[in-house]
């Protein structure tokens, strides 16, 4: 490819709504340009990396034996109805109606459709394994889009779907695209981790995500110091705390707090440590009665003053695993007597149910509100002053430092942006929309499935937040939209500049190598700045003063200063370079 034939439009700043490196970069190095909220053109070059993200996606697919086809981005809302997923998908399912009034989706996932194909193409035991996936755009309306290609609402992702006859394949099945992840993940050059995740509205009780370290992701990880352990922050275990719990030491006293309403005042009001104070965190779930308003249950649950309460893992309790929503002011002053600052489990007005974490459910002399503004509860003591909880979970975010659940280390937190995600579904699909085959006895049963997918339209934008600097994009090879840039300098004005600049693109295309000749007739330092925007991680500037000694010069786009190279060794020396 010549520059003169293609699209090169690069600014020297970014716009002002670009808040990360990677939005900023890209819209600055001209490789996506912005439609409306979220929704973004991928330009020329924007778009060869996409598309060797693609290929190598692909061929790692194929390789693990998955089959590509392509669902519909519009897909009929009677399908999601049967899952389920019509009525309980958020707003971020965006719906939409044709001239006749029926319902329509425009595609966020693809398990209903699927799902649907696999009902009626796999009928025996004896089709089956099977992995259907697709590259195709997905749209998804998020309340704040940003980032540009990290949260934007329309996409490109690869999914694939398994359809296995038992658990114990489907389990296979997941294994093999879990590797097939790793491979393709190391084939871009990139730093990543595989962790332990919450399955979300996709559903499923095995998930993992594959994130990307960088400083600018929005997931927190966890893992271990020491040892294996890794999870997102929503799914990382607070390790159990080891008891018994301390034996009982204060009174209980009624203590005046003017004022003090959050446990961190509290404490420094009363000189106490935070980890002494407990927090209280009030919640609701509805039970529907025919012909009567909704049966509201309250829930108080209880952390540690310096712990935070972590909503995953709260829903995964019985009784609050169905939904459940932050009570509102009148329902806490009908069930604790005052407002929230001063709630505490002792001299309730109504019965609620009570949930402790594991941390609070050994302590001892806590402190807690009195439920009466301006007052506190210090020496509170289970057992003495209050009955058990009702139940004791885990139930709050871990923090660096904690001890490590596999008991190796202990826990550091580092940010990440999720690129991929593998779930075992199991039968939450199959079931939903009556999907089975026939086994061996000749019986119905359901498939076991799960699902893979890979942000192909993010995974640019996250590498790029692992790689630039101060002058632009860092590249890894196998995703540059050009591995290679030849710079001549004033090949407008030097024949010789020009002959040995065609002719080294030339040999490099020849030897298939992905190489640009920057012909524009630029300045060096306007040229220059281009490519290192761009990013491009192989460059070759020729020009009269080294072509006179009979050299050119090689310069990664990491290397700090440029090697004088034979022009008869070029194309060698950067051939040697790419396969480094």
């Amino acid at each position: 490819m010549r520059a003169s034939q293609f699209l090169i439009s690069t600014l020297k700043e970014a716009p002002a709504d670009a808040e990360v490196a990677s939005h900023q970069l890209m819209m600055r190095a001209g490789m996506i340009k912005k439609v409306g909220a979220g929704i973004y053109t991928y330009m020329p070059l924007g778009l060869r990396v996409i598309r060797k993200v693609e290929a190598i996606v692909r061929e790692e697919m194929n390789r693990a034996g998955a089959i590509e086809c392509a669902m519909p981005i519009i897909q009929p809302g009677e399908l999601w109805s049967e899952s389920g997923r019509f009525q309980t998908m958020g707003p971020e399912l965006l719906r939409l109606k044709d001239r006749h009034e029926r319902d329509f989706v425009v595609q966020p996932t693809s398990e209903e459709v699927v799902t649907d194909i696999a009902r009626q193409e796999f009928r025996s035991y004896k089709q089956l394994p099977k992995n259907l996936y697709q590259i195709q755009t997905k749209f998804r309306d998020e309340r704040r889009p940003r980032f540009g290609l990290m949260r934007g609402r329309e996409f490109i992702m690869k999914d694939a779907y398994s359809f296995d006859r038992d658990e114990a394949g489907a389990k296979k099945s997941y294994e093999i695209m879990a590797r097939a992840y790793r491979v393709i993940f190391d084939r871009f050059g990139l730093t990543y981790r595989a962790v332990a995740a919450d399955s979300g509205a996709i559903g499923g009780n095995l998930s993992e995500e594959f994130q990307v370290i960088a400083a600018a992701g929005e997931d927190a990880i966890a893992y271990s110091t020491g040892g294996e352990y890794a999870a997102n922050l929503e799914k990382a275990e607070a390790a159990a705390p080891h008891g018994p719990r301390p034996a009982v030491g204060q009174a209980l006293t009624k203590t005046p707090t003017p004022g003090k309403s959050t446990c961190a005042e509290v404490a420094e009001f009363l000189g106490k440590p935070l980890q002494q104070t407990i927090k209280s965190l009030v919640l609701a779930t509805e039970e529907a009665r025919e012909g009567a308003a909704p049966k509201v249950q309250i829930w108080l649950l209880l952390v540690r003053g310096d712990h935070d309460m972590n909503e995953i893992k709260v829903g995964k309790i019985a009784g609050l695993d169905h939904g459940f929503r932050f009570a509102t002011v009148p329902e806490i002053v009908a069930s604790f007597g005052t407002e929230p600052g001063y709630l505490g489990p002792i001299g309730l007005k109504k019965p609620v149910r009570v949930v402790a974490d594991r941390d609070v459910a050994l302590m001892a002399d806590w402190i807690c509100g009195a439920n009466e503004a301006g007052y506190h509860l210090t020496g509170v003591n289970w057992g003495r002053d209050l009955p058990e909880p009702d139940a004791v979970a885990d139930i709050r975010n871990v923090r660096a430092g904690d001890p490590s659940p596999d008991g190796k280390g202990v826990l550091a937190i580092e940010r990440g942006i999720e690129i991929g995600q593998v779930f075992y579904l199991g039968t939450k699909y199959s079931k939903a929309m009556n999907a089975t085959f026939l086994d061996e006895a000749g019986q119905s049963k359901f498939f076991e499935m799960g699902c893979y997918g890979i942000g192909i339209s993010r995974l640019p934008a996250a590498a790029i937040e692992q790689n630039h600097d101060a002058r632009g994009i860092i590249w890894p090879d196998a995703i540059a939209p050009f591995a290679v840039v030849v710079c001549p300098i004033g090949m407008d004005r030097d024949e010789q500049v020009k002959s040995v600049a065609n002719a080294l693109y030339e040999q490099l295309t020849r030897a298939g190598v992905d190489v640009i000749l920057d012909d524009r007739g630029e300045r060096p330092g306007a040229m220059f700045a281009d490519w290192e925007l761009i990013g491009v991680p192989h460059r070759i500037t020729v020009g009269s003063k080294n072509l006179a000694n009979g050299c050119v010069e090689y310069q990664h786009r990491r290397d700090t200063a440029a090697t004088k190279v034979a022009v008869d060794a070029a194309v060698t020396y950067v051939m040697e370079r790419l396969k480094a």
